[in-house]
Order: C-alpha cells, then structure tokens, then sequence
C-alpha cells in the first residue's frame, strides 16, 4: 500500500494532547491587540480542543498523528 500524505497546513496548525485529544490555538490572538483586555489576551493564549464534529475530518488529514 502507498504511504497516506499529511495535510501539512493542518499539521502546522494542530497538535495531539496527551490523552490524543486534538488541540488547536485558538483564534483573536494575532493582531488588533491593543483594545483588547490582559484578562482575554491571557483566556486567549492556550490551546483549545477541537470539536469532537471536526476530529474525524482532522483525524483523516493527518494520518500519522
């Protein structure tokens, strides 16, 4: 059988927890910072878990997690 290909712009963007939960950033932390509160900046700078309706698609596209 040939080799699966990983959907590198998902690879970059996603990583597997420990428990195999798929995490992802989360989002409104990039730009436009500078009206926002330290308190929602901070909220915003983990990694959130993907939603269990979107793990399968993530699961297809990357393979070899």
């Amino acid at each position: 059988m040939p080799k699966l290909k990983t959907r590198k712009a998902a690879a970059k963007r996603l990583r597997v927890s420990g428990n195999g939960k798929i995490m992802h950033r989360k989002t409104f932390r990039s730009h436009l910072l500078e009206h926002k509160s330290s308190a929602r900046k901070r909220r915003l700078a983990g990694m959130a878990v993907v939603n269990e309706r979107d793990a399968a698609n993530v699961r297809l596209m990357l393979p070899y997690l």
